[in-house]
């Protein structure tokens, strides 16, 4: 089944059976608790709905499918998936991750998992052997973001799989910017794929949602065995709605990256715009690797002004259709000030030492009319 027929069909399949109600769309599940005739045998599987729930299992079937999984897992937030997969690992273990990583996961390692005795590198490896540097004896996971937020570094997964296979450790890819339109990962060699479907997979700003997804059986049943015990599993009612927006997920993906062109176009030939960071520029050192393991550049935009910091954020607050917002990923554009707001828990000498400078600014681009973006952008570049 192709991308598109799977995004609307895979986990709404209707029940035509005798007894089923022949739903076109999967209905909301709110039972908390599921009887049985047998005191040995769940009704059709489902026991406790933190354990498993016909709505949410909908929405991992279709999840799964949309990477070429085998097993996905859905949990109340991009960082409540991300805590799951960190929970995978003991005391002592050591985590290679990419330096340019968003800064509430960073936060999550450091603030959090540190003082659990979990050890952490942020570096910047786009190759397998650029990793090996990094490596240690006690290395049990390698975090990957590509395109990375919100500099959209781009790594060659395929090639730093090969390395993380070749020392039995697990490699694991957030796929957030460029979703399971754009990029599978999966098929490039991750062990595992997360996402915050909070952006483009849900695509409204109406839900708070993450995902895992996995092929192997046994880190399946590992990360089913922590999503029931530790229990951040997604609602019914928010696993309805992520599964309502993943059915236009295709469209939106091909005019969000329809618009970022030409925004990037037009910042790129703008006097008082510094540096773009696009994964399409033929400039960008990731091109390459991204035509290779992309079918697409995405929808996200970043940029430097010849500007003051204040300068800055003067030219964020006098957009009028373009919200300053955190969030990306959906209809709506949204642009922000990494420093002050998606990685002000990252200190300013960590932001300098891997670039996200204080003048940096990422652009969420949505799906409107591309001459209401643009001319929004012109005035707003007037301003400074």
């Amino acid at each position: 089944m192709k991308f598109s027929t799977s995004a609307i069909h895979t986990g709404n399949e209707p029940n035509l059976e005798k007894g089923g109600s022949g739903d076109v769309v999967v209905p909301i599940h709110l039972a908390t608790t599921f009887a049985r005739r047998k005191v040995g045998e769940p009704t059709a599987g489902y026991e406790y709905s933190r354990s498993g729930n016909p709505t949410r299992y909908a929405l991992e079937k279709n999840l799964a499918s949309l990477e070429n999984g085998r097993y996905a897992f859905a949990f109340s937030s991009g960082l409540a998936a991300i805590t799951n997969v960190l929970l995978l690992l003991k005391k002592g273990d050591h985590v290679v991750s990419i330096d340019d990583v968003y800064g509430g996961t960073r936060r999550l390692f450091v603030q959090v998992f540190e003082q659990f005795g979990l050890e952490f590198t942020f570096a910047s490896f786009a190759s397998g052997k650029e990793l090996e540097k990094h490596l240690k004896d006690n290395t049990k996971m390698v975090w990957l973001e590509s395109p990375s937020n919100p500099l959209l570094k781009i790594i060659d997964i395929k090639d730093v799989c090969r390395t993380t296979k070749a020392k039995k450790i697990l490699s694991v890819t957030d796929n957030t910017f460029a979703s399971p339109y754009f990029q599978k990962p999966l098929d490039l060699g991750a062990d595992v794929v997360v996402h915050s479907m909070t952006k483009y997979i849900g695509g409204h700003s109406d839900v708070i949602a993450g995902c895992a997804v996995v092929n192997d059986a046994g880190l399946a049943n590992r990360i089913k065995f922590l999503q029931n015990a530790v229990g951040s599993i997604l609602s019914p009612f928010d696993s309805f709605q992520v599964l309502k927006g993943i059915k236009t997920l295709p469209l939106r993906m091909q005019k969000h990256e329809e618009n970022a062109k030409k925004v990037v176009e037009f910042l790129s030939r703008h006097k008082k715009v510094k540096k773009v960071y696009y994964p399409g520029l033929p400039t960008h050192p990731g091109y390459n690797i991204a035509k290779k393991q992309m079918s697409g550049f995405g929808g996200m935009v970043s940029f430097e002004l010849m500007a003051t910091l204040s300068q800055s954020i003067k030219f964020l607050e006098s957009l009028k259709l373009i919200s300053v917002a955190e969030s990306l990923g959906v209809v709506e554009s949204l642009i922000e000030h990494p420093a002050s707001m998606t990685h002000a828990s990252v200190p300013k000498e960590e932001r300098e030492k891997i670039g996200l400078s204080d003048g940096l600014i990422r652009l969420s681009v949505g799906i409107e009319d591309i001459k209401d973006l643009i001319a929004d952008l012109k005035q707003g570049l007037a301003k400074i």
